[in-house]
């Protein structure tokens, strides 16, 4: 390992960034030393301007891609190199918005049903049942499941932040099942070498599976539960602020999405034309 890579390891951390980021962060970089073969020290504000435009248009890479490898190289360059102005006029790219793909709940039993593995499904159903992020779904623990309140305890969820969300009557017993099967330890979910969570990829590739097993096209990750879960308890009638708190968002502007996506909001309106008489209701053809 380089000294400029220890340096910007030390550099994330003590600034508390995640796991998840600084892989990102450090690949980002690495990316950049590769493309023109040298060390990122030597590499000029034009040619990082010309690599940025290279992943965007010739390589085609997502807008949320692009912009953190945006913010890794800021990071880098600020922080790690002390030198922020060679990155000071690229901004980051505004991302195309787009709304979250929902199944249906016939769907979601539909896909759960499809694995024959009992650990899997009962990871399906926790990340269904209670709205779970899949790193907070892999890192729960035994302890998290308080079955006397009926809630799941998530620690250290996404900003670092503390929630309670529902436990689900049926889920709690699909998980005595599950125990007594397993006898996980630590975590719920553990791997299958140690007592360590499952990996996040792997938890992915379950949901791949079983999609696929179900015959179902849209939904393209394991987040589609977690807007599943959203979009049903809003159908079902709960009110928006609840499910905020569940979700642990916060801001309530981003629960306010799945209104966009419920069913029901969308089958309880009329199209203006059902409150205007055509020709021939009002008595007569148009001549």
């Amino acid at each position: 390992m380089t000294e400029l890579r220890q340096k910007m390891i030390k550099d994330i951390r003590l600034r508390g960034y995640t796991a998840s980021t600084e892989r990102a962060y450090l690949a980002a970089v690495k990316g950049l030393a590769q493309y023109y073969g040298k060390s990122p020290e030597q590499i000029t504000k034009d040619e990082i301007e010309r690599y940025l435009l290279h992943i965007r248009d010739e390589r085609g890479f997502a807008f949320g891609t692009c912009n953190q490898i945006v913010n890794a190289l800021l990071f880098f360059y600020k922080h790690t190199l002390q030198d922020p102005d060679r990155m000071v006029e690229i901004p980051l790219r505004k991302a195309r918005k787009h709304l979250p793909e929902v199944l249906s709940r016939e769907e979601v039993i539909r896909l759960i049903n499809a694995t024959d593995n009992l650990k899997h499904r009962v990871l399906l159903l926790t990340a269904y049942s209670a709205g779970l992020r899949v790193s907070e779904v892999v890192s729960l623990k035994v302890s998290h499941i308080d079955s006397k309140r009926g809630l799941i305890r998530v620690e250290q969820g996404k900003g670092y932040k503390d929630r309670y969300t529902v436990l689900s009557e049926k889920l709690l017993e699909e998980l005595r099942i599950y125990y007594k099967a397993y006898r996980p330890k630590t975590y719920l979910f553990p791997s299958g070498r140690s007592d360590k969570p499952i990996d996040i990829s792997t938890a992915s590739r379950i949901y791949r599976a079983a999609k696929k097993k179900a015959g179902i096209t849209r939904g393209k990750g394991i987040h589609t539960l977690r807007h599943c879960f959203a979009s049903h308890l809003l159908e079902s009638g709960s009110d928006i602020h609840i499910i905020q708190r569940l979700l642990g968002h916060r801001q309530l502007a981003t629960t306010l999405v799945y209104l966009h996506v419920s069913q029901k909001n969308l089958m309880q309106v009329k199209s203006p034309l059902d409150f205007v008489a055509t020709s021939e209701e009002a008595g007569g053809r148009p001549q």
